[in-house]
């Protein structure tokens, strides 16, 4: 009898296949790394190598086949989930032509022409699509156009990798909206595709394939799949999403009015709501949900995590080496010291990642202010908490962006990924915003997203929501500190004018931004 759900997730750095059995436990998971190489003919580009990561992916399923002794017939369905915004392109026959990984920044001279072109029509398409240049697929298809014109040319079908791997476990191509309305070509209203946005960037209308809603039993897995993965022919195979959107069913966030809050290498802020409305002033992106029938506010915060990392090799050696000493983590550690400090952290002020401006988006230079030269007061720990302050301000300033542009927030935050493992800065998080903070007990929830998914698309679950009832789990809750609260108000009234000027001091070009979208 088949009693278990399989996710194969194709990550920005790794591909994993997990197993879950039906009340969400992970049975096991196989995760390979791989990498994106720049083709040094094209500084920014970031290739994706769909034959190595192929590879890759299935040696993962039969991986973890092999790894829990779970025999391919006891799997119900497989359903699939990926970094979102890469794209790959293909010929008449089906055969990949040319593929992009999401972090590829090639297309800065394309944003350049297409602003040319209609310094208005990145807002037109904003409007339509949820999305603007800095991680569309317009620019990406452009400067295909315009570096590699006989692959242009050649050009059947563009999809993306959650699709992808459908279509090699199943030879059926199609695309699924919650991924697809990151390419800024679809219309969001309908959840279909708007040929005519290519159209007015002067790039063909005849490349998209059809569009089939998150959670379809879609296809089965061909006799080539299961040669090539060790899944047994016939399984069903059940449309998946991206992979923030997957991650907010896997942390229960499925209903309108619901948030959650993922903390990795870039934070995430994801708002449901029940239409697909779009923000008059262009600042934050509006994504499909992977529930039909609804959408998703995204306020994103570029590099968060990467400073965690930076400042733990850095400054925190001693740390790093205690950790290797003990088995410890070098960050709880850290985090340890971090909680003797006050909250505020004695009034210091950091700026790293700004509240998202999607139409203007730029981060300023990394920046420590108002600390004073005293040790026992300013040390490595009262830098680090500010760094984990700065974040949770970034969080309330979303909070804030998308209540100006939808009306209403969350009453409380659900709070997963990488950074959720961290009880200092739940607290903090909860501190920063006054909202309670739900920690759920599978912090990195995309590949149970998708396997929830695989259970609704068969039938093992009656509706999206009641596959979340059955496996989402909660570890912890953690309440406001009121009297923290008082204090990270002042510091956030601060923060909010400080920031500004660091921005400034980047546009007169006496410091360098530490990310800026391409073509500004």
């Amino acid at each position: 009898m088949a009693k278990y759900l399989m996710a194969v997730d194709a990550g920005t750095g790794s591909v994993r296949a997990v197993i879950f059995s039906l009340d969400g436990t992970q049975v096991g998971c196989v995760q390979e790394e791989w990498t994106h190489r720049e083709d040094p003919r094209w500084p920014g580009s970031m290739d994706f190598d769909w034959t190595t990561n192929w590879e890759l992916a299935r040696g993962c399923i039969r991986g973890v086949l092999k790894e829990t002794g779970i025999t391919p017939e006891e799997i119900a369905a497989v359903s699939t989930t990926c970094m979102r915004e890469g794209i790959l392109l293909y010929d008449k026959d089906g055969n990949e032509i040319w593929a992009c990984a999401n972090v590829d920044a090639r297309s800065d001279a394309e944003v350049g022409e297409l602003i040319r072109l209609d310094p208005e029509l990145e807002k037109a398409i904003y409007s339509r699509s949820g999305e603007t240049y800095a991680l569309g697929a317009l620019p990406r298809l452009l400067w295909v156009k315009n570096h590699m014109p006989e692959v242009y040319e050649k050009t059947a079908t563009l999809g993306m990798f959650n699709d992808w791997l459908i279509y090699k476990l199943t030879g059926k191509l199609a695309v699924e909206p919650s991924n697809a309305s990151t390419t800024g070509i679809m219309d969001l209203q309908s959840r279909d595709w708007f040929p005519e946005i290519a159209e007015k960037c002067g790039l063909r209308s005849d490349i998209f394939p059809p569009v089939v809603e998150c959670g379809t039993n879609f296809a089965v897995v061909s006799a080539k799949g299961a040669a090539d993965t060790g899944l047994a022919e016939g399984t069903p195979v059940v449309v998946g999403g991206g992979d923030c959107q997957l991650g907010t069913i896997g942390v229960g966030a499925c209903s309108e009015g619901q948030a959650a809050v993922f903390g990795g290498s870039f934070w995430q802020y994801e708002f449901n709501t029940a239409n697909g409305a779009t923000d008059p002033q262009c600042r934050v992106r509006v994504n499909c949900h992977a529930v039909p029938g609804l959408w998703q506010y995204e306020a994103l915060a570029f590099k968060p995590g990467m400073v965690m990392r930076w400042f733990r090799d850095g400054f925190c050696q001693y740390e790093v080496a205690e950790a290797a000493r003990t088995g410890r983590d070098p960050y709880d550690l850290m985090n340890e010291q971090a909680e003797k400090i006050p909250a505020g952290s004695y009034g210091m002020l950091c700026c790293f990642s700004d509240v998202m401006n999607f139409i203007n988006w730029k981060h300023a230079s990394p920046t420590f202010t108002n600390f004073h030269l005293e040790p026992e007061k300013f040390n490595r720990y009262t830098f680090y908490r500010a760094i984990l302050e700065n974040t949770a301000l970034i969080v309330r300033g979303h909070i804030e962006l998308v209540k100006e542009a939808t009306g209403h927030e969350p009453d409380e935050l659900i709070f997963a990924g990488g950074a959720a493992k961290s009880p200092l800065w739940c607290q903090i998080v909860a501190d920063v915003t006054g909202k309670p903070v739900k920690v759920p007990v599978v912090k990195e929830a995309t590949a149970l997203g998708a396997a929830i998914l695989a259970g609704y698309g068969v039938g093992l679950y009656p509706s999206i929501e009641e596959g979340v009832r059955q496996t989402v789990k909660w570890d912890h809750r953690f309440e406001p500190d009121m009297d923290n609260r008082a204090v990270y108000d002042e510091l956030y009234k601060n923060w909010l004018k400080v920031y500004p000027k660091q921005l400034a001091l980047c546009d007169e070009k006496l410091t360098k931004n530490m990310w800026i979208a391409p073509g500004l």
